[in-house]
């Protein structure tokens, strides 16, 4: 189920969906105010395996010299307290990977999409050759579950994870992290695995990976998929909002473009929330065009099915989003309609990580 459900990453699967009515909207240059919010989600608890991503390893004594050198967030702040996002990126600053990455044991464990992994690893080899550093593919050593309104277990577990974002605990092998919008995620070794997940389905009800992923797009979390390697640098997505990008750590790989995009304000592109009729997923990185634009405006970043039709994240033109005429696939294709984000932009903020 967790496998089908995710095939709509696959960049070979198109699809499309019904056309709908414009709804207005108001537009302030970075947020969308709007009557009509998204619907809630179920308020009963539930427990997801995140089976769609795998776990880079790197570790070693030069573990955090080294990976300092390559991602936008500060190891500094990853620490047995503190998880963070980040992202990899090209000298062009276009985002490779994106990631939570976890400070565990000798080294730092990457969660990313899982068809990213041996790529970004076989990358990271070639920098890899002058540290005391050995990178490694986890996944198999480790399975993670997506928890919304399970305190009350983790505590049983020995996991008493505060309220703060990014905050990580660790107890008897098992890890738990905090997400911006009070869900978790609970990383116990394959060997506890079994065990674990008993104790998760005894409580809670197990969800589809889709109500994960619908939960992502609402906190306004994007993600780097395959189909979107290379799509994007880091503000285009919001991980500067997220903490997920430093601008005082120094030197790494794509940190000119990603530090000129913040201070001189030429970003054009950033991630908006949107709705769709129908229950068809587009596809990650499907075109958004505009009737007024002779090429697309923006791609999606990561689409799961809510109450009513499809929710989705995706980077676009900001001057086609104050014009709110925006269509999936084509100019005539379906209509999107906005949706806000749960937080604002703040450069000021985001210059002091």
């Amino acid at each position: 189920m967790l496998h089908r459900l995710g095939a709509h990453y696959s960049p070979a699967r198109r699809r499309t969906a019904p056309a709908d009515k414009p709804v207005a909207a108001a537009y302030d240059g970075h947020r969308i105010s709007r009557s009509n919010r998204p619907p809630t989600m179920t308020s009963s608890p539930f427990f997801c395996p995140l089976f769609h991503e795998g776990l880079l390893a790197v570790r070693g004594p030069d573990a955090s010299k080294f990976l300092q050198g390559q991602l936008t967030c500060n190891l500094n702040y990853v620490d047995e307290q503190h998880s963070s996002l980040g992202a990899r990126c090209t000298a062009k600053g276009r985002m490779l990977s994106s990631f939570r990455i976890v400070r565990e044991g000798d080294g730092y464990l990457l969660a990313m999409a899982a068809e990213l992994l041996a790529p970004q690893l076989a990358e990271l080899q070639k920098f890899a050759v002058f540290s005391k550093v050995k990178l490694g593919d986890e996944s198999a050593g480790w399975v993670r579950f997506g928890l919304s309104q399970a305190d009350d277990l983790l505590q049983e577990l020995g996991l008493n994870l505060p309220a703060e974002t990014n905050r990580t605990v660790q107890h008897a092998g098992n890890l738990a992290l905090r997400l911006p919008d009070g869900r978790a995620e609970l990383w116990t070794p394959a060997a506890q695995a079994e065990g674990i997940r008993a104790r998760l389905a005894a409580r809670l009800r197990e969800a589809p990976l889709n109500d994960w992923l619908l939960a992502q797009v609402r906190a306004g979390i994007g993600q780097v998929f395959g189909a979107s390697r290379e799509l994007f640098i880091p503000q285009m997505i919001n991980l500067q909002a997220l903490d997920g990008v430093s601008f005082k750590k120094g030197c790494y790989t794509g940190q000119e473009i990603v530090a000129r995009m913040q201070y001189l304000g030429k970003l054009k592109r950033r991630l908006y929330h949107l709705s769709l009729p129908g229950e068809q997923l587009p596809a990650i990185a499907s075109g958004i065009f505009s009737p007024v634009h002779t090429s697309a405006v923006g791609e999606v970043v990561l689409a799961a099915q809510a109450k009513g039709g499809v929710e989705l994240l995706a980077v676009l033109q900001q001057d086609a989003v104050s014009d709110d005429r925006l269509h999936l696939h084509s100019a005539e294709g379906p209509h999107l309609s906005l949706l806000e984000l749960p937080y604002s932009l703040d450069p000021d903020r985001e210059i002091l990580r």
